[in-house]
């Protein structure tokens, strides 16, 4: 029985986890010939080695991460994180940038997929129940949902979803008028807006804090809104100075 509830949980996610990167690359297709094509000259400079550095950015940060808030948690398992695969990928690509002298913004074209792999992808967490351990504490409000055991929990899945949708819908609208705003930093405003809205859920969240009632998460996502402002600030000051 608990096998068979295993499989389901892990086909459920799989099958979410498919849907979304489907619609991140459909998204991200169709909005460079929309809106970014010029973004894609700064990709193309960087070649083979920043795709490298992306991946492997993501992969480390995401597991990484997520093993670890596990492991502070009380639970010995193997995890991913969204948030860590994100730090990880900017740190990565952030390297990878400063070693061939690549300056500037090169990640508007993954803003509009990152938003939607969330929006979708955190239904297949939502729907993979409490072994997925991404659900929310116990709440007394209305919309709490019962994960199977009779508690109704935050459904911060959902939470998130919605709020990456919301961005996704802003951006799309400001990329219809050509913001110039959205057009220097809309990667750096999705980091921002993501890690706001992670930092605020990671306070309905069973997880392990490391300073207070802050967790691993809480701190990562303070450190990516730091880097995005200061990257904002910087870029506009050497705008302002040319």
């Amino acid at each position: 029985m608990l096998a068979d509830r295993k499989g389901s949980v892990l086909a459920m996610h799989l099958i979410f986890d498919l849907l979304a990167a489907l619609s991140a690359m459909t998204m991200t297709v169709l909005v460079w010939r929309w809106r970014l094509t010029d973004a894609s000259q700064a990709l193309t400079r960087g070649g083979a080695g920043y795709a490298a550095a992306l991946v492997v950015g993501a992969a480390l940060g995401g597991f990484g991460l997520g093993s670890l808030n596990l492991y502070l948690s009380g639970e010995a398992a193997a995890g991913r994180s969204i948030v860590g695969a994100l730090a990880g990928a900017i740190l990565a690509i952030e390297i990878f940038k400063a070693a061939r002298g690549m300056k500037g913004s090169t990640g508007i074209i993954f803003a509009p997929a990152f938003a939607t792999s969330v929006a979708v992808g955190r239904w297949g967490c939502f729907l993979s129940g409490l072994e997925d351990f991404t659900h929310g504490t116990v709440t007394a409000l209305p919309w709490g949902h019962d994960y199977g055991d009779g508690l109704l929990r935050h459904p911060v899945q959902l939470y998130e979803s919605f709020a990456m949708a919301l961005f996704l819908a802003v951006m799309l609208w400001a990329l219809a008028r050509r913001s110039p705003l959205f057009m220097r930093h809309g990667f750096y405003l999705m980091v921002i807006w993501y890690a706001a809205q992670r930092f605020a859920w990671e306070f309905l969240k069973p997880y392990g804090p490391i300073i207070g009632p802050l967790n691993i998460f809480h701190l990562t996502a303070g450190a990516l809104i730091l880097y995005a402002a200061a990257m904002i600030v910087r870029s506009e000051h050497a705008r302002t100075r040319t």
